[in-house]
């Protein structure tokens, strides 16, 4: 039993010191890739995604004078589908008539009101003015009495002559004070009636201009083109269900499709490197077998916040140079702003540089080579210094490269462009100076001169 034990152990012992052998001391093997060195142009591009927009467009107003009614907001009740193509007087969108139609029928109760106190003005003036005419006429017989009174008195006493005279004389003034009185009151009754009269005339015309703004509530294109819906200030489009201001009336716009931009926002750290007329590569997602190209036209001078990041981004607004059919508002653009290009340097992939401390370096067949690198784009960096066209470098070395020994440049080279690099520094720190001075006449001093 105990020998069948020793047995088993042997065997276990030996199936580990098996597998040691070939598994445990075989070595692993890295497949590695070369690169070679390239010359040319080198361009340094910042990478963005855009969006289409029409660089001008007509809009399509609702009602304008929604604050002559004190009316502030109007629902959108029904809009053709974004993007739908319209001919000039076609059908674009209809708005909520409930507030309108609630005011226009206030307005004819008032307007009925009017009309009865207008009637009752004037039947009352009339007839308090046919009393007055009444009045006068009485009065004039009772005048033309004591003139007989007087004629017939003259054979009379002349206390009783001058009794009628006197008699006469208040019939006189008292019919000069009703014609007096009369006169006032013709007057006043003419200027209640015209106050009557234009309190009518204000409300007929406030509800024939609600009535014509009630016209305005459907809504149709003032030419041929495409349906495009506003944005909020949020960015979400104006369909069924949004508010139209009375301030701001838009209530969809005609772009031109002509002349196309993409608005696209740049972050922080690359925002320094793009300027107005640099170029642009254009490529819309849809169709990413067409190539366009563009400018930009227009740099935000003051960054915002990104929606849910802490990223801040500047507005850019990129023309584009070229017109296609296939171009729509709020088709994703890919955009490559070239912000530098270099006519001829050196250069290979990023992933090519190692760092060491303070040291930049390749790695060849052999050994590690010490380089001074220049500016880099998305993929690749120049080379200033320390290996030239066609060398191999590796993309992906040996797994024990570090191992290898590290070449370092002449100290001459390196002091070389040490001092190079301090003179461009003092000449950018000069050129900052005079242009903070603003002195007329300044030009940047050509590269390279000290």
């Amino acid at each position: 039993m105990k020998k069948q034990i020793y047995i088993t152990i042997g065997i276990i012992i030996i199936i580990i010191f098996a597998l040691y052998y070939f598994l445990g001391t075989k070595e692993t093997s890295t497949e590695t890739i070369q690169v070679k060195v390239k010359a040319g142009e080198f361009n340094i591009s910042v990478t963005t995604t855009g969006e289409l927009e029409a660089k001008s467009s007509e809009k399509i107003f609702g009602p304008g004078n929604l604050r002559q009614v004190r009316i502030w907001n109007v629902k959108i009740e029904e809009i053709v589908a974004d993007g739908t193509v319209v001919d000039s007087g076609d059908f674009v969108a209809s708005l909520d008539r409930t507030e309108l139609a609630n005011k226009l029928k206030d307005q004819e109760l008032e307007i009925e009101q009017l009309e009865t106190q207008y009637t009752k003005t004037k039947l009352d003036t009339t007839l308090e003015l046919r009393n007055l005419r009444d009045e006068l006429i009485n009065l004039e017989y009772a005048l033309e009495e004591k003139k007989i009174q007087l004629e017939q008195s003259k054979f009379e006493p002349p206390a009783t002559i001058r009794q009628v005279e006197i008699e006469l004389e208040k019939a006189e003034r008292g019919l000069s004070q009703a014609i007096k009185n009369y006169q006032l009151r013709l007057e006043k009754a003419n200027a209640t009636m015209q106050e009557v009269s234009g309190q009518l005339n204000k409300a007929h015309r406030k509800y024939n201009e609600m009535a014509d703004i009630l016209g305005e509530f459907t809504v149709f294109a003032p030419k041929a083109g495409m349906v495009i819906y506003k944005r909020d200030w949020d960015g979400k489009k104006q369909g069924v269900g949004s508010q139209i201001s009375a301030w701001d009336n838009v209530v969809a716009t005609l772009p031109n499709l002509s002349e196309m931009v993409s608005k696209t926002y740049v972050n922080e750290i690359d925002i320094s490197k793009v300027k107005v007329n640099q170029h642009v590569d254009v490529g819309i997602d849809a169709f990413p077998e067409k190539k366009f190209t563009g400018v930009v036209t227009e740099v935000a001078n003051i960054g915002e916040q990104m929606k849910n990041t802490n990223a801040k981004v500047f507005e850019v607004v990129i023309e584009v140079n070229e017109f296609d059919s296939v171009m729509r508002p709020a088709m994703t653009t890919k955009n490559i702003i070239i912000t530098d290009v270099i006519d001829s340097a050196l250069f290979v992939p990023i992933e090519c540089v190692y760092n060491e401390d303070t040291v930049s370096y390749v790695v060849m067949r052999n050994s590690r080579k010490q380089v001074i690198v220049g500016k880099t784009n998305e993929n690749e960096i120049i080379i200033k210094a320390g290996l030239q066209e066609g060398d191999d470098v590796y993309l992906v070395p040996h797994g024990n490269y570090k191992e290898f020994k590290l070449d370092l440049l002449e100290q001459e080279l390196l002091q070389q462009f040490q001092e190079k690099n301090e003179q461009k520094e003092i000449n950018q720190k000069e050129d900052k100076q005079i242009e903070k001075r603003g002195k007329r006449g300044y030009k940047k001093r050509p590269e390279g001169k000290k």
